[in-house]
């Protein structure tokens, strides 16, 4: 698989989705140049899908994904992590060398 996704993320992602009134649309990640490491994540959803993405479905969850972001992104698992100091989306990443302790950037 691409990228997997946990049951908990799909539900966290599915609450969003309906929140914001896109329950329909797929979630985007995408992997910009920032943060401390280098690159970082980017999380939004999908009004349009291109024909050069590459859409996965995972627990009733699409994800789009650029051709750019799946090198970077292939083999990972998306998970939602909540606690007392931080709650949200994680990316467990195989490809990724280095991250930065807040762990919201990393480097290949």
């Amino acid at each position: 698989m691409l990228l997997s996704i946990t049951e908990k993320a799909a539900e966290k992602i599915k609450q969003i989705a309906q929140k914001q009134g896109k329950p329909e649309n797929a979630l985007r990640i995408q992997v910009v140049g920032g943060g401390c490491s280098g690159l970082s994540y980017q999380f939004g959803f999908a009004d349009e899908i291109s024909p050069k993405d590459k859409v996965m479905e995972q627990h009733g969850v699409k994800v789009a994904l650029d051709a750019r972001t799946l090198l970077y992104v292939a083999g990972s698992e998306l998970d939602y992590e909540q606690g007392l100091m931080k709650s949200g989306f994680k990316v467990k990443n195989p490809n990724a060398t280095v991250s930065c302790s807040c762990g919201e950037s990393f480097s290949v």
